[in-house]
């Protein structure tokens, strides 16, 4: 309220100071037609000084008395009409003036609302920082956060086939709970059904009985899981398993996507920025995250301060050698064949070793491999898939078929 009071006063007061002047018609204790005949009665002089130095001829001399003798006769008749206002319309001022101060009351009020932040408290840094300390220590529990939103809907694209296969997985996982291929069916498909609990709970079991083989991506896949079962919120289980997947790898893309959600309902929208920020400009224009980011960054980087942050551009590339581009390629001399898709094979290689991918990903790479005759590669990649997908059959299936046809299959 105090706020509003000290603008309404400073408004006011401006108000007055312009409106006063308007309607005084002058400054100075003489009527602006007083001063115009002061300046011509100089003017005249300096003529006839000009005069007498030579600078200027009579006849010049002559004109510029006349014009001058015009201006004096106008500003003179002004004088003399208006009297002591000079003939500025003093009823015409006082609405100005009225307008004017309604126009910059009104104005002030509209650009604040826009702009600002009305019944907002005064935050300083040092107070932002202890709320921001007392929110992340203050964090709801993932049971307490789950309890205020509703239970996600079940996937409704689910076959009675699918449920009774699910139904025989968990009795199967039941009964070996420390069966890693069945637990990670478990979780990944309980996900699938919208079942998030009971995924993150199937993903918890992972990391127990992988124990200090747990992967940053293990972690990240739970706090995944656990942010999707409280739609969103970031629970202090949830910033746990965050924090050891990036101890685990301080590059996991989809931990520090979550860390800066996290940093953003702590309210520290400068560490939220810095975070999207690097990640966005790292990740390829197809990353899961980049869209999500690319929405809200701009929001974030003024809260952060950043008031003249731009959206980096979204520079698409291609994932890799497609089936086509590798039949084009056969056709293609050696060199200009080598060329073409060794180009392609390091941006997928460097991509899939930093960032992941798909089965059909690590598939095309076997294959671009392959062609290239690159065997020993070829043959390495497909050793770190069939550990990678060794849990997903379906997977598996799809990256054995490429490393058959680039015949380094064993």
């Amino acid at each position: 309220m105090v706020f509003w009071i000290v603008s309404g006063a400073l408004a006011l007061v401006v108000s007055v100071i312009i409106g006063l002047t308007l309607m005084r018609g002058r400054v100075g204790d003489k009527p602006p037609a007083a001063y115009d005949l002061q300046v011509y009665r100089d003017q005249l002089k300096e003529v006839d000084r000009d005069l007498a130095r030579g600078v200027i001829g009579t006849e010049d001399a002559e004109r510029m008395r006349a014009e001058i003798s015009r201006r004096v006769l106008a500003a003179d008749a002004q004088l003399q009409d208006g009297g002591e206002t000079g003939g500025q319309p003093g009823r015409g001022g006082l609405i100005v003036a009225v307008a004017l101060g309604a126009v910059l009351a009104a104005g002030s009020v509209w650009v604040y609302t826009e702009i600002g932040a009305p019944g907002y408290r005064d935050l300083p840094l040092k107070t932002r920082i202890a709320e921001s300390d007392a929110a992340r220590a203050n964090r709801l529990s993932q049971s307490e956060a789950e309890s205020r939103v509703p239970p996600a809907p079940m996937n409704p694209n689910a076959t009675e086939e699918f449920l009774t296969l699910m139904a025989q997985l968990r009795e199967t996982v039941k009964n070996r709970p420390d069966d890693l291929r069945g637990l990670t069916l478990l979780a990944r498909n309980e996900a699938g059904l919208g079942d998030y609990i009971a995924a993150y709970n199937a993903q918890s079991r992972i990391i127990e009985v992988k124990g200090d083989e747990a992967s940053a991506s293990d972690y990240a896949y739970l706090a995944e899981l656990m942010i999707s079962a409280t739609g969103g919120y970031v629970s202090s289980e949830a910033e746990s398993a965050l924090r050891s997947a990036l101890e685990r790898d301080p590059r996991n893309p989809p931990a520090r996507y979550y860390l800066g959600l996290y940093l953003m309902q702590v309210d520290r929208p400068d560490a939220a920025f810095r975070t999207w920020d690097a990640l966005l400009r790292e990740s390829r224009p197809d990353a899961p995250w980049v869209a999500p980011i690319r929405e809200r960054i701009e929001e974030v980087a003024w809260r952060a301060g950043e008031t003249e942050y731009t959206l980096p551009p979204l520079e698409g590339t291609a994932p890799g050698p497609t089936a086509e581009e590798m039949a084009a390629a056969q056709d293609m001399s050696p060199e200009e064949r080598q060329q073409m898709i060794r180009g392609m094979v390091t941006g997928l290689s460097e991509r899939l070793a930093t960032e992941g991918g798909t089965a059909e990903e690590w598939a095309r790479l076997i294959r671009a491999l392959g062609v290239l005759g690159d065997t020993d590669q070829a043959r390495a990649i497909w050793s770190e898939a069939q550990t990678l997908f060794s849990e997903t059959p379906e997977d598996m299936a799809i990256v054995q078929e490429a490393a058959e046809a680039a015949g380094v299959a064993q």
